[in-house]
């Protein structure tokens, strides 16, 4: 779908679909809006008043403009009360419009901006959020049903329209952002919504490939016997129980100061978790096709990077690979030396996500870089601490803390800050070891944290744990049904806000 801003009144643009917004308990009819009901006879003051749009969120009703306006439909969407309406709930609202024009089977559709009265944000980051949601909003994976239902029109252009002409070069840049962020997200759904029997860590490696060549980013990918001289034990000991080679991808991004350092993004990518020897129950195990979600999304961060030509340097690491039961698989009681040399006792082999992301997490020391972020589905604990709504953040570093909220806030998805006491190590204490990998059922996610913070050394860093937000059992207005790439954005947002770009 082809986004495109331009400067014209509301009532003149000529498109399928014209959008425009209403709130709740409000009758009054913008000044925006009023050149347009005159034209429609009333219509829009006659919904108000019948009640028939209430201005409801996500509330959405079609008009047809028989051929007195130069738009074919005008589609009034709910907002909701107007002291509720942010940045998200525009999302949302343009993901509800996107699935109606293409409902309808329209092929195109245009908007002004949404909310500039409530939101506090300037016209580009409203611009943004309108095209994040629109692009999500579309999202569809049919890659393996061939007796799908006849495809829908696609939908070819989505306009905003700009009130004045100061707005256009904000709303352009914000459209740009928008479009290659949401594009992330869909690359990493994609990625995480093929199965584990064609998303292997392999294509994994293919797939940043791809990228590396499109974008110009520099690609390793250190292969067993790499990981072996380098001594990663913790990523090889969670591929032990895989035919499938690990892989230990790292992409690098230049697009600053040849003498700046980098930022370094980890991403868990375990492509399909078994839970090893300490088995998983068999419900709802095909989900764990999006443990690879972490490095998913930093791949998709680095892709959005490249696209956007932000002046940072970025260090992206996937520590690729199965954790399968086998014959050679790590047991319980088994001890792995980890890259910075120190040990750590398996007493739980579902507890693999750690281990690699160790080793991702030392590795990323070697690139002395400002900051580390580590993105992971990492814990059951943070599920039920969290619910679906919040992703959990741990630190050291409370600037590094307090960008990661802000570009939460921005981004539609949020952090919620856990301890990082190190009281809380006790818990990993091991009687033949440095450490072990579980911490006991009391504060899994934090214990987990803590566990990859001796990881880290002095470096500024953050985990973010996903496990509460990778998987969806419902679609919602723009957030899909299934692997949700929850976390993409709030990198892309963290890193352009980090670059000044």
């Amino acid at each position: 779908m082809k986004c495109q801003v331009k400067e014209v009144p509301v009532a003149q643009e000529a498109t399928d679909v014209l959008v425009i917004g209403g709130y709740e308990g409000e009758n009054a009819l913008p000044k925006t809006h009023q050149a347009l009901d005159d034209a429609l006879g009333g219509q829009l003051r006659e919904l108000r008043e019948t009640g028939e749009f209430s201005g409801k969120n996500q509330q959405a009703v079609l008009i047809h403009a028989r051929g007195v306006l130069p738009a074919k439909r005008i589609l009034l969407l709910g907002l909701g009360k107007k002291v509720e309406v942010t940045l998200d709930r525009v999302r949302q609202a343009m993901g509800t419009a996107f699935k109606k024009v293409r409902q309808i089977g329209a092929e195109s559709f245009s908007a002004p901006l949404l909310a500039t009265d409530t939101v506090k944000a300037p016209a580009s980051d409203i611009a943004q959020a309108m095209v994040e949601g629109a692009v999500l909003g579309g999202y569809q994976f049919t890659h393996y049903q061939a007796d799908n239902e006849e495809p829908s029109k696609e939908i070819r252009a989505m306009t905003l329209l700009a009130s004045r002409a100061n707005q256009v070069s904000g709303m352009k840049t914000g459209a740009r952002r928008g479009e290659a962020s949401a594009n992330a997200t869909w690359f990493a759904r994609d990625l995480c919504n093929h199965p584990a029997n064609v998303m292997t860590p392999s294509r994994v490696a293919q797939e940043a490939q791809t990228i590396a060549k499109e974008f110009s980013v520099n690609l390793t990918v250190l292969e067993r016997k790499d990981q072996e001289k380098l001594g990663m034990g913790g990523m090889l000991g969670v591929a032990r129980g895989s035919q499938e080679p690990p892989k230990f991808i790292v992409l690098e991004y230049s697009g600053g100061k040849k003498k700046d350092r980098p930022v370094v993004l980890v991403g868990k990518t375990i492509t399909f978790d078994s839970g090893g020897i300490s088995l998983k129950p068999s419900e709802n195990m095909e989900q764990m096709k999006a443990d690879m979600t972490g490095g998913a999304e930093v791949l998709g961060a680095i892709r959005a990077a490249a696209q956007l030509r932000l002046r940072i340097n970025v260090v992206g690491i996937l520590p690729a690979t199965e954790n399968m039961p086998g014959g050679r698989a790590t047991k319980p009681g088994d001890i792995l030396r980890m890259l910075n040399g120190k040990t750590v006792e398996v007493q739980n082999t579902d507890a693999e996500g750690r281990l690699v992301l160790a080793d991702g997490l030392a590795y990323a020391a070697r690139f002395n870089p400002q900051c580390i972020v580590d993105i992971a589905t990492l814990t059951g604990a943070c599920i039920v601490a969290l619910g679906q709504f919040a992703i959990g953040m741990l630190g050291n570093d409370d600037a590094l803390k307090a960008g990661m909220k802000k570009a939460g806030e921005q981004a539609g998805e949020r952090v919620w800050e856990m301890p990082l006491w190190e009281e809380y190590f006790e818990q990993l204490k091991s009687d033949v070891a440095d450490m072990r990998n579980i911490g006991g059922r009391g504060g899994g996610m934090i214990t987990a944290g803590m566990f990859l913070s001796k990881f880290v050394g002095d470096c500024p860093w953050v985990h973010l744990d996903i496990a509460s937000t990778d998987w969806s059992s419902s679609e919602r207005p723009y957030i899909s049904k299934g692997p949700t790439a929850i976390g993409t954005r709030l990198l892309v947002q963290w890193l352009i806000n980090r670059s000044g770009t």
